[in-house]
């Protein structure tokens, strides 16, 4: 086990190695001068030149990538050109609504996608069975700004049962914290609950197919004791992976979803990143949710011999 973290460990400092060196060349090799486009269509010369001397673009590009190499290591991830403040302290600013919408996000989607996929894996070909092909289909083909802008309609425009948009942060209360994000979470929820659901069934029907769960059930074992103890058991790979490239997926559906229902987090903070051309805080966000990605991937990995003892490293 030792070495094989260490191997993954080493492996996840080359990934985090080749996703600096893309996320440094991202600024540098687009068309035009880097300065001027941070600077806009309307910026002086003088403002240029300043720009070009606060990022360091007038030294040679090996040197460059030394310099904020370094100073991303040590946590220095730079400053906002449009706020002239440092960037790792917005970011921390914005994580709370971010982790509060994956985190509840994840907990609907594994709960409903796991119960789900185990049920339909069941009574194949029954009511549940058939529901879950329709919850798929509509997880897999409505993308999840049209579910939010439907469920804002519905649920706090027509009936105004909750808020249209906006975030409580948790300090002010687990109520208005957890109302804000009802509908946000249902809206991303859903196609990651429909993806978990499917991998769910997929894997309990392969495994209920096996001898050993044929075996149980002439023993007399019960229904429960078939499906929690002998069949999810051995199905909890495919399952537990699955998982975690949702959970390290969401990031991404997590910034249109912050636009929608306009949560302060990390997704609008790219958003209005990109529109100002602020390309440090696009940077160091990339930099971060990369290592987030990486850590999850390895935490999976380590989570296998949880799930199935008769795996070794």
């Amino acid at each position: 086990m030792a070495a094989y973290v260490l191997r993954r460990s080493f492996s996840a400092i080359a990934v985090m190695a080749m996703v600096g060196i893309f996320v440094f060349l991202l600024l540098r090799l687009a068309p035009g001068d880097p300065a001027a486009i941070i600077a806009g269509d309307t910026a002086t010369p003088a403002m240029v030149a300043g720009i070009r001397e606060k990022l360091g673009l007038n030294e040679p590009l090996p040197i460059q990538f030394f310099q904020w190499a370094l100073s991303v290591l040590s946590g220095d991830f730079g400053t906002s050109i449009f706020t002239q403040r440092p960037v790792l302290e917005l970011i921390v600013q914005r994580l709370e609504p971010t982790l509060s919408l994956s985190i509840l996000t994840m907990m609907l989607s594994v709960s409903v996608g796991v119960s789900f996929g185990i049920f339909a894996a069941w009574r194949t070909g029954g009511i549940v069975d058939r529901l879950l092909a329709v919850f798929s289909a509509l997880g897999y083909s409505v993308p999840a700004f049209v579910v939010g802008y439907f469920l804002i309609y519905f649920f706090a425009i027509r009936t105004d049962w909750l808020p249209v948009q906006g975030y409580e942060q948790i300090d002010r209360g687990l109520e208005p914290w957890f109302v804000h994000l009802i509908l946000p979470t249902i809206a991303l929820s859903l196609a990651y609950g429909a993806f978990i659901a499917r991998i769910t069934r997929a894997s309990m029907l392969e495994v209920l197919s096996e001898d050993y769960v044929r075996t149980a059930a002439a023993k007399g074992a019960s229904s429960s004791a078939m499906l929690f103890h002998h069949a999810l058991k051995n199905a909890g790979v495919p399952i537990l992976t699955v998982i975690g490239i949702s959970f390290a997926y969401m990031i991404g559906g997590v910034v249109i979803t912050e636009t929608v229902f306009n949560i302060p987090g990390v997704g609008r903070l790219v958003v209005n990143a990109i529109s100002n051309r602020d390309y440090p805080i696009i940077q160091g966000v990339l930099i971060l949710t990369s290592g987030l990605y990486v850590v999850i991937n390895l935490m999976v990995d380590l989570a296998y011999t949880l799930v199935d003892p008769r795996i070794r490293y």
